[in-house]
């Protein structure tokens, strides 16, 4: 087991706070802060300390990749088939969605023949790989996730009382399932400027009238979060695609899962978020960020979903778990309380034990790691009988390492 530096990344959604806090640093930050990485991503690599130096983990596993991921190296090629991250959203992040596997393949191929370099920002496949995530919050997280069932989203619409809204409401009426959510979401995403410049002052209008309207609201956070995003990007459909999607609060220890296909949009929050090793993104809008319509279109699921939350499950070792179907990753959390012993890390490795309150202790092998708040250690598939113990009160650890199967 090593010491695992988490790789910062600042971007202007990212909080002042909220990373810096969780990891002890002065408040406020310089920058915004997003994204703190932990894992092997060719873009920025977490570095692993050891007795003769640091280097990047995505080079400390390719040195030695049955060592560092035992018999699952085969199978992903030699690498870590996972990122994991700390998220920190002060403001919305882009409206978006992610490949499948098949999808990503074709077009990372397509756009490598077109010579588009990996570095641009008009390309839309970085990598080959498809990008699963799950996020689980450590306190209050805010997101849209996936279409909300049609007839529901009819009664936002005629709630909100907008003559203007009235013909799109009837295509969605008409035709409530997966192709008339494709037709209205095609519609509104291409609307022409002088169209989109009358219809959304008079939806955000409706959503003004409706808060401020007497007794108690079915569609609060739906109208709210319209005017939310229309202050922060004025005059982008995004803000009308956004009012198809399901508003998602997050309380902490609560996830979120995310598979190919399903548009979402985090608002804000802190949270623990465990991906397939990608960086694909294809945007839908809010973002000044390079926006393809067509190629989301291609990759967008319409099929309606409900609240794609996943709720902590007890693994019988201490822990909990958050079931999803990725093979590339499974995420475990350990709540460790001071004074109660040393609890072994079930399937530690290959993987990453990350610290996100108190102070852990590491031991295998006569050998211990103190790891703090916001700080991370490497766990090689080499290390076996790794156990964990809370030092100077209680402790909060998560567990990333490869998903079933493996």
């Amino acid at each position: 087991m090593h010491e695992l530096v988490g790789a910062l990344r600042s971007y202007a959604w990212g909080s002042r706070t909220a990373l810096a806090r969780l990891c002890g640093r002065p408040v406020p930050s310089a920058h915004p802060e997003a994204e703190l990485w932990f894992g092997a991503h060719p873009a920025d690599p977490a570095h692993v300390k050891t007795a003769i130096g640091t280097t990047s983990l995505l080079e400390f596993v390719a040195a030695n990749p049955h060592r560092e991921l035992g018999s699952a190296a085969p199978e992903f090629g030699g690498k870590l088939p996972f990122l994991l991250k700390i998220l920190a959203a002060e403001e919305p992040l882009s409206l978006q969605a992610h490949p499948s596997a098949t999808q990503a393949r074709a077009g990372f191929e397509r756009e490598n023949r077109a010579r588009v370099p990996l570095d641009s920002p008009m390309r839309n496949y970085r990598d080959e790989n498809h990008k699963p995530e799950l996020v689980v919050a450590l306190d209050r997280f805010e997101a849209l996730a996936g279409f909300r069932e049609p007839h529901r989203t009819v009664e936002l619409f005629r709630a909100l009382e907008v003559p203007e809204l009235a013909s799109y409401t009837e295509m969605l009426a008409s035709q409530p399932d997966s192709a008339g959510l494709r037709t209205l979401f095609t519609t509104w995403i291409t609307l022409p400027q002088p169209v989109l410049a009358t219809l959304l002052p008079a939806v955000l209008d409706g959503c003004v009238r409706y808060l401020s309207g007497k007794g108690k609201r079915a569609f609060t956070l739906e109208a709210r979060t319209a005017l939310e995003l229309a202050e922060a990007y004025p005059g982008d459909a995004g803000v009308l695609a956004a009012l198809l999607l399901n508003r998602v609060t997050l309380e902490p220890g609560q996830g979120l899962f995310l598979d190919a296909g399903n548009l979402h949009a985090y608002l804000r929050g802190l949270g623990v978020e465990i991906m397939a090793n990608s960086d694909n993104v294809l945007r839908g809008g809010l973002t000044p960020k390079h926006v393809d319509v067509p190629e989301l279109l291609r990759v967008l699921d319409f099929e309606p979903i409900d609240l794609p939350i996943v709720l902590p499950e007890p693994a019988g070792d201490g822990s909990v778990r958050y079931r999803t179907p990725a093979p590339e990753f499974a995420l475990r959390r350990f709540d460790l309380i001071e004074g109660s012993g040393q609890v072994p890390l079930t399937s530690a490795g290959p993987g990453i034990v990350l610290c996100t309150a108190g102070t852990v202790r590491l031991l295998q092998d006569g050998t211990e790691l103190l790891v703090g708040r916001g700080a991370a250690a490497w766990i090689s598939a080499a290390d076996s009988d790794i156990r964990a113990q809370a030092v100077d009160g209680p402790a909060q650890v998560f567990c990333a390492c490869l998903g079933a199967g493996n």
